[in-house]
């Protein structure tokens, strides 16, 4: 009788602890609430190897866009979006603007810069300020060009897409960024 006891009042501690932290992290991701910031999420296959990004999609709400991204409390790199890092998945090794990246999910985040940003593909998953260096896989860079009309909300998509390459664009404000990911032929 003392084991069932035990083990019933082991259970109801479990079931509590559980509950409450399933609480905890409701509310630390907005315990069901609008985001001002809403996460969107954009896949793209080239070749056989799928991209899969899922961002925070800030809007400029009346906002400079370059003071946005150029003036921030973290120094100079940019969690490119908003809350949590910014997430890429590779199904297979890709090159991310000629440099090889092994299959795997990474944080992105970006350096702006005149005529060019610095892509940075890092291992750490983690809250979008929370960049570490020491854990950066590669750097490249992406190419600027100005759009035409202004994107009140920053988005990523895919273009000029073919079976062993594709561009990531990152665009917000009349600010564009195009970034070239390409497969083997064939995969």
């Amino acid at each position: 009788m003392k084991t069932t006891t035990k083990l019933l009042s082991f259970c109801m501690v479990f079931a509590l602890v559980a509950m409450f932290a399933t609480e905890a992290m409701a509310q630390q991701r907005g315990n069901g609430q609008a985001r001002p910031s809403p996460n969107a999420a954009v896949s793209q296959t080239i070749g056989t190897t799928v991209v899969d990004i899922t961002y925070g999609r800030p809007s400029l709400r009346g906002r400079d866009v370059n003071t946005l991204i150029n003036d921030r409390a973290n120094g100079p790199v940019w969690r490119t979006g908003a809350n949590e890092a910014t997430a890429i998945t590779l199904s297979a090794d890709a090159m991310i603007g000629g440099k090889e990246v092994k299959a795997g999910t990474y944080s992105m985040y970006t350096i702006p810069g005149d005529g060019e940003w610095t892509i940075i593909i890092n291992k750490k998953m983690s809250w979008g300020t929370q960049y570490d260096e020491a854990q950066d896989v590669v750097r490249v860079k992406g190419s600027t060009f100005e759009l035409p009309y202004d994107v009140e909300t920053f988005a990523i998509y895919f273009d000029t897409i073919s079976n062993d390459k594709a561009h990531l664009n990152l665009t917000w404000g009349k600010i564009g960024v195009a970034v070239p990911i390409t497969v083997p032929a064939g995969e």
